[in-house]
């Protein structure tokens, strides 16, 4: 029987790269968004599903559930990203970034994972970002909420231990989609010409990044991959060598060193 798999977040980007992807690979596949209608041409199934939206969750999970009996494969991939200064971002912005990012990965796993404990088997593929393994200039909400999802994730694992379900995390680096033009940029409110300077800068070279970085084709491949593997890893890096060797890098540098070759990246001298 075809796997059935669950991605989250397919309506454009890295989602629909994913599911795309897996579908064509002869997998059952339901990709997610909150507007159906935008996921023309796919060689999945679209599902409507709002990650924020409790009732929304449950009632696309039961769908699959009451279509195929199973859902072998989840991947959270649906997320979002704000940028600004942490020094004046207001808490109900904080909030509204968690919200997709994280609790929205937690709503999707509390509504699919009894399931799978039931069967005794599955796999869950967190996304979660080079970002949230160390901090980054000016975005500080999407670092902190993919530190989140990665911290979750490690529990979740020792959790499972016992059910046959596996848990894994991929963490990109830079790609080139959409992500860039829908990203929420806060506005510098303070009177401060140096750290006005800084903020502007800082966007401008991560927009930058972003649209030189790897194709999200690339990260399909290494999904698909992981989809096959009986035992996959717990984490996996994805993106330029350059991005994927930063985290090594903070291992070893003194913090002070890392920090200053961060901020002198993304313009801040």
């Amino acid at each position: 029987m075809k796997k059935v798999i669950l991605v989250t977040g397919a309506s454009s980007g890295l989602g629909l790269a994913m599911a795309n992807a897996l579908s064509v690979k002869g997998y059952q596949v339901y990709g997610t968004g909150r507007d159906i209608t935008q996921m023309k041409n796919v060689s999945f199934t679209p599902l409507e599903m709002d990650v924020i939206n409790d009732v929304s969750v449950n009632a696309s999970v039961r769908q699959i559930i009451a279509a195929e009996g199973q859902i072998d494969v989840l991947i959270n991939n649906a997320g979002n990203g704000i940028a600004g200064p942490l020094y004046t971002v207001p808490v109900a912005i904080a909030k509204v970034q968690f919200e997709v990012n994280f609790f929205g990965l937690v709503r999707v796993c509390s509504a699919v994972l009894p399931w799978m404990i039931k069967e005794k088997k599955g796999l869950v593929i967190n996304i979660g970002s080079l970002a949230g393994l160390f901090g980054l200039p000016y975005q500080g909400l999407y670092s902190a909420s993919k530190f989140a999802v990665e911290g979750y994730s490690q529990s979740l694992r020792m959790e499972l231990q016992n059910t046959g379900i596996k848990v894994s995390v991929i963490n990109p680096g830079d790609f080139k989609t959409n992500f860039t033009s829908s990203r929420v940029k806060m506005p510098f409110i303070l009177n401060n010409e140096l750290l006005e300077k800084e903020f502007e800068a800082a966007i401008a070279i991560m927009e930058e990044d972003e649209r030189i970085g790897s194709d999200p084709v690339n990260l399909a491949g290494l999904v698909c991959k992981i989809v096959a593997q009986s035992n996959p890893s717990y984490n996996y890096s994805a993106g330029k060598f350059e991005q994927t060797i930063v985290p090594a890098l903070k291992t070893i540098l003194p913090e002070s060193v890392f920090s200053k070759l961060m901020n002198g990246h993304y313009g801040i001298k």
